[in-house]
């Protein structure tokens, strides 16, 4: 019971986020309406004006209150928490006085100055509270990167010898810069813990520790990253850029080795799994956020009958979002052998975007017919039997970023042939006939492809772990 009603004011403040945009909303459309009503031809607008300002008013004083209980977490920073508190206080308290400057006739003067200047004040509130979200950078970000490619989010400094790199400066924090200060930065720091300092790294954060120095397995930001993506501890959030296999074992062979923030590559052990992703760093250059499943250009609808007779068969085909013509498609429940159904394939070749037919049979003339889809990004073929000559087919998907070849007999030489995708951002190889020392090979011909080798063991997370017992007998 005392838990739960300790657990009741966070989730108050958890609800800021979602009440926030109301008295952003309102106040802005209260302000447009008095401005357009001083014209005689938009007077009807006067009593909608009274109304929005209400309910903006009631909105924005909610919103401070839920605003407050967040901040009372302590997981962002307190100077920056400060600024959005009272300049969240400025737009309610002024949004306050309008609405009774419009109620007063002697005073309803003063609401042509007023209300310019609550504008001015929810963008500024507006600006803050994003820069806590997103960081301080999140306005100007944009601009700083005008005219660069719109895939690079983080470039990573390339270490021509790894050797001599220093393990954490030059290979540690370009990945938490880049996946974890978001939350756990400078502006953010979520469950109170902060990556972006070695001693407060170190300190953990209100859960304790997330780093034990010379053992991964008991560390909970390893633990917490190797959790899969739709479990709720799991880092980093899943609609945030993950970090790919080879940046989640380079963090757990760091902390194996004792965290240390000075040490050297060439001063500490290094495994021969590890060997292959310090081979690519030296040519890694820039890093790529995670998949662009949708063009930019836009496309026009695909063939009606294609679709329906794909449908018809069991086939799962849908927008990729809202309004988009590009498409998915998954094989799962199809009804039908795949031979009469993937010729259909090429009549969408502009709109299929992801294609996932895992466990369905395929032969090398099934798999000829994804060779003109040069639109496909995602591209799932686990347990279909391909093999190193039906790879070949795949050689025109020039914009192809991630393709699941699990549990199929292919092999190092087959998955070569492919170096000439140069988008691809992701390889999922296990159960496949890559043998173990070809790794550091394909390393080398896929400096910035994550090569997924799967056979992960999943931590044992006590906290997360519920014993039941049988209740005891009584005699």
């Amino acid at each position: 019971m005392q838990q739960l009603l300790l657990s009741i004011p966070e989730f108050i403040g958890h609800l800021h986020p979602v009440l926030v945009h109301l008295p952003i909303g309102i106040l802005l459309i209260a302000c447009l309406f008095i401005w357009q009503a001083r014209k005689d031809k938009y007077a009807h607008l006067q009593p909608a004006i009274n109304i929005s300002l209400l309910l903006g008013m009631i909105s924005a004083i909610v919103s401070c209150v839920t605003g407050f209980i967040l901040s009372q977490t302590g997981d962002y920073d307190e100077d920056m928490v400060s600024w959005h508190q009272w300049m969240g206080i400025s737009v309610a308290i002024f949004s306050v006085i309008l609405y009774y400057s419009r109620r007063k006739p002697g005073l309803r003067k003063w609401q042509w100055l007023l209300a310019p200047f609550l504008v001015l004040l929810i963008f500024i509130t507006g600006h803050l509270g994003g820069s806590l979200t997103h960081g301080s950078d999140y306005l100007t970000l944009p601009l700083e990167n005008l005219g660069a490619d719109s895939e690079v989010v983080v470039k990573i400094k390339p270490i021509p010898n790894v050797q001599e790199a220093v393990i954490y400066t030059d290979i540690i924090k370009p990945i938490f810069q880049s996946k974890c200060y978001g939350c756990h930065g400078p502006t953010k720091q979520k469950g109170k813990l902060r990556l972006d300092q070695p001693d407060l790294m170190m300190k953990g954060g209100k859960d304790g520790v997330v780093i034990v120095s010379g053992n991964s397995a008991k560390s909970d930001i390893v633990k917490r990253v190797m959790l899969p993506r739709e479990e709720e501890h799991h880092m980093a959030p899943k609609e945030k850029p993950q970090l790919t296999s080879s940046e989640k074992s380079l963090l757990a062979w760091w902390i194996d080795n004792g965290a240390d923030f000075t040490k050297k590559v060439k001063e500490v052990q290094q495994p021969d799994k590890i060997k292959p992703f310090l081979i690519a760093l030296q040519k890694v250059s820039e890093e790529k956020k995670s998949l662009t499943d949708i063009p930019s250009m836009p496309v026009e609808s695909g063939n009606d009958n294609t679709i329906n007779k794909l449908r018809n068969s069991g086939v799962l085909v849908q927008p990729v979002s809202t309004g988009s013509n590009y498409l998915e498609m998954d094989f799962v429940n199809t009804r039908v052998p795949a031979d009469s159904l993937v010729y259909l394939l090429p009549d969408l070749k502009k709109q299929l975007v992801r294609l996932k037919m895992s466990g369905i049979k395929l032969t090398n003339k099934n798999i000829s017919s994804l060779s003109p889809c040069v639109n496909i990004r995602r591209l799932e073929l686990d347990h279909t039997g391909i093999t190193d000559s039906g790879l070949v087919y795949l050689l025109p998907l020039f914009e192809l970023q991630s393709l699941n070849l699990v549990g199929n007999p292919v092999t190092t030489e087959g998955v070569m042939k492919l170096r000439s995708l140069k988008h691809l951002q992701s390889i999922y190889l296990y159960q496949t006939r890559v043998a173990k020392p070809e790794w550091k090979q394909l390393a080398k011909t896929f400096p910035g492809t994550a090569l997924d080798s799967g056979g992960y063991s999943l931590p044992f997370i006590a906290s997360d772990t519920v014993i039941v017992k049988p209740p005891k007998l009584t005699p």
